[in-house]
């Protein structure tokens, strides 16, 4: 079963309206902090933050299918929830929802342009696609 992208407009209309399914966030807990993060109160705060790689190197989390395990565990959520899986843009959430899906989780989903998506002509992330840039609720620590 190969990884379905997703909108971030359809992610949010499924985070709202199916309890057995789950925004995790890949991003670096550095990231959050400095860009932002979605606002999990419209959906039951069902959202695990679980970055797919460590900064500074960058080097993919050791511990990512066990914290995953246990953050749904956590939650109540098993192997049939949707996992949605969020980055900035995109790329890290597909290698996770591939490693997810390769580890027996069968319902994940990347969210296409992740949150902040494509450059603009500026150079500037969150103006052109993704979850930011289609006025979906995030805020800022």
């Amino acid at each position: 079963m190969p990884i379905i992208e997703i909108t971030s407009q359809d992610a949010f209309e499924i985070l709202k309206t199916n309890s057995n399914s789950v925004l995790i966030d890949t991003r670096t807990f550095e990231e959050i902090n400095f860009v932002g993060f979605v606002d999990p109160s419209s959906f039951s705060n069902r959202m695990i933050i679980l970055p797919w790689q460590l900064y500074p190197e960058m080097q993919e989390n050791p511990d990512f299918a066990h914290a995953l395990e246990e953050s749904l565990k956590e939650l109540n959520l098993n192997s049939q929830t949707q996992l949605l899986f969020i980055c900035r843009s995109g790329a890290r959430s597909r290698a996770a929802a591939i490693n997810s899906l390769n580890l027996g989780y069968n319902n994940c989903y990347n969210i296409e342009h992740g949150f902040e998506g494509d450059l603009n002509a500026g150079s500037h992330r969150g103006k052109v696609n993704g979850w930011k840039a289609s006025h979906l609720p995030w805020r800022q620590k």
